[in-house]
């Protein structure tokens, strides 16, 4: 049976055609002649139903943290065209507005470049009962910041050093904390960038720092991995996902987060909830990357 929201994937066939189909030979006969990829539309259909069953899941979760008075944030990072903003869609597609929110700062005013620099952070944390999404974090200054020149050397330092500590208080004071690092090959990222810039839909999404992003791969790369070294321990570890194909990091990122609770009617949707491990990783030395 197709849900009435998936039904579209199944436009192709006439309604004069599916009168007359007596069988599945006859509807793949069908789909044969008109050239029509019916393991595409599996596909599609596949992603749409898991994924709607895990927004369902997500929805048990949201009202259970309100209930708990629970503070949660989701840390979404990685480089650009990556598939963040797109995972962060899915995640809030249906939940309540008014225990969850994105948060996706702007570069510092001139008042927020004199103050402490995880302070703008602060005042965007989760309040009590509240499932919060950063488009990007504090962790701008591990990697972005001092690949693209944005702070000095002596702020790079300064944050490498006080992020483990202020991330710890956060711990200490009950904010549940996840961090996603989105993984992506350069060749993936490049072909995306070209699809952005061939779609009038997309074309804002693309800037000059983009292409920066592809010649500076190696020195992204570096200061990703000490970003990891350094930030990555037992109260406040990195999740990697690989994101090469982005409907399933889209859906083993959301199993993720499922998975490190334990809510009422969780499960009750029939899906599985632990994600797969060949998609996402738990960081370690080790673990073999997409993105170097």
């Amino acid at each position: 049976i197709v849900p009435p929201q998936n039904r579209n994937y199944c436009m192709p066939f006439t309604s004069d055609q599916l009168l007359n189909a007596k069988s599945r030979k006859d509807l793949i006969q069908i789909a044969e002649e008109n050239n029509f990829s019916l393991d595409n539309a599996l596909k599609k259909l596949k992603y749409e139903t898991e994924r709607q069953k895990l927004q369902s899941e997500l929805v048990n979760l949201q009202q259970w943290i309100r209930q708990k008075k629970l503070r949660v944030a989701v840390l979404f990072e990685g480089r650009d065209a990556s598939g963040k903003g797109g995972s962060i869609k899915r995640f809030k597609e249906h939940l309540n507005p008014r225990n969850s929110r994105v948060v996706a700062l702007t570069k510092p005013t001139s008042v927020e470049k004199e103050q402490w620099y995880f302070r703008r952070y602060i005042k965007a944390l989760p309040n009590a009962g509240e499932l919060v999404f950063f488009d990007r974090s504090w962790y701008n200054r591990a990697v972005v910041e001092p690949v693209m020149g944005f702070c000095t050397k002596e702020q790079y330092q300064k944050f490498m050093t006080q992020v483990p500590e202020f991330e710890h208080l956060l711990y200490e004071d009950r904010l549940i904390l996840i961090k996603f690092w989105f993984s992506i090959s350069k060749e993936e990222q490049k072909k995306r960038f070209d699809s952005r810039l061939k779609n009038k839909l997309k074309e804002w999404k693309f800037s000059p720092v983009d292409l920066k992003g592809q010649e500076l791969w190696d020195s992204y790369t570096h200061h990703k991995e000490e970003m990891f070294s350094k930030t990555h321990n037992g109260f406040s570890p990195w999740i990697i996902v690989k994101t090469n194909d982005k409907k399933t990091a889209r859906l083993e990122s959301m199993r993720y987060v499922l998975s490190q609770f334990d809510y009422p009617k969780k499960g009750d949707s029939g899906i599985p909830l632990s994600p797969d491990p060949n998609i996402i990783i738990r960081y370690h030395r080790n673990a073999v990357q997409i993105d170097i």
